[in-house]
């Protein structure tokens, strides 16, 4: 084995110390709420749209004066935010109709989810939670139970190399299970904490570890203790489907959201839009505040409100699109080269 397969045993205890990636990103990916997130999307765009407009030569309050900019900008974003809203619409019901069928694929669903249930059943020795983060919580902890046992048998074994890997191991392990614990504790499904701190535990490595530990040393160890490493990657394996099927879940009901919030945006965007192109000229708005002439604020603000329906479906991508990446594997493959 190489030195860096000895040297590199546990890793860092959440997502972002494994990805190196900076505080601000991970936040703005993962933790911010989408409302958030798409309110500081248009507050960047208008700022934006308000220093361009006092910068060119000529100003948009001259251009508004010369040409029918309004109208035809306007015009536009209407063609836009219907088509745009209905592909969106389209494309969530698309993806939701997989969850349509008939009675037998409905049949063959629910047999396989109870199969799994029963497995699970018999690795926790008790009934299974219905909860996903009370669920993935139990999981997590029966992992470190079995990592516990393995640590304990351990130490009986008379490999030093094997004693010094396997506690590096374990206390990367129990150090990564009780943050994930306390991340999923309370945490409720419909928010993206569950899937957050699921995120947070990488099962694939420690399978892999588990996995290289129990054959490198297999001449150093009894039978008990080769039992003890295949229970504990018996629990680690059950953690990636968990985790995948939650995630799925979880896909689906930012789907269903995502589509009700963009009609309820595309609603007012429409009228903003129809409005300015109807009501509003260069002659509507007389005067200047902050010393920014009237106009330019009110064709700023409502091109920002026009967009909302687009900068919400950015914010909800912004967050899946990450979430997809980083669980495109399934099982001890490990694609990221920083989590190597």
């Amino acid at each position: 084995m190489s030195d860096g397969e000895q040297s590199d045993v546990g890793t860092a205890d959440t997502m972002r110390g494994r990805s190196e990636e900076s505080r601000l990103k991970i936040w703005l990916l993962f933790r911010t709420n989408r409302f958030l997130l798409t309110a500081l999307l248009a507050s960047l765009v208008f700022v934006s749209l308000l220093f361009i407009s006092v910068s060119i030569d000529p100003p948009l309050s001259r251009e508004i004066t010369s040409t029918d900019t309004i109208e035809t900008v306007f015009s536009a974003m209407i063609g836009v935010i219907v088509t745009g809203t209905t592909l969106v619409v389209t494309i969530s019901q698309l993806v939701l109709s997989a969850e349509n069928g008939p009675l037998g694929d409905q049949r063959e669903r629910m047999s396989s989810a109870m199969d799994f249930r029963t497995y699970t059943k018999d690795l926790f020795g008790s009934v299974v939670p219905a909860d996903p983060s009370a669920f993935l919580g139990r999981l997590v902890g029966e992992t470190e139970r079995r990592a516990e046992a393995v640590d304990r048998l351990v130490t009986e074994a008379d490999d030093d190399e094997l004693q010094r890997q396997t506690g590096e191991f374990i206390d990367s392990l129990h150090g990564n299970a009780q943050e994930v614990e306390a991340e999923l504790e309370g945490s409720r499904f419909g928010t993206f904490d569950v899937l957050f701190a699921a995120l947070n535990f990488n099962y694939s490595w420690k399978i892999y570890q588990t996995e290289r530990l129990r054959e490198s040393y297999a001449s150093s160890m009894n039978g008990e203790q080769r039992r003890a490493f295949d229970d504990l990657k018996t629990a680690l394996s059950m953690f990636g489907p968990a985790r995948e099927h939650i995630k799925t879940l979880y896909f689906q009901w930012a789907l269903v959201d995502l589509s009700q919030y963009i009609l309820y945006a595309a609603v007012p965007a429409l009228i903003v839009a129809g409005g300015m192109v109807t009501f509003v000229g260069a002659e509507s708005f007389d005067g200047a505040f902050l010393t920014i002439p009237a106009i330019t604020w009110v064709v700023s603000a409502a091109y920002t409100v026009t967009l909302v329906p687009f900068l919400l479906f950015t914010s909800y991508i912004l967050r899946i699109a990450p979430v997809a990446k980083r669980t495109l594997a399934i099982g001890p493959l490990i694609l990221r080269e920083s989590q190597r």
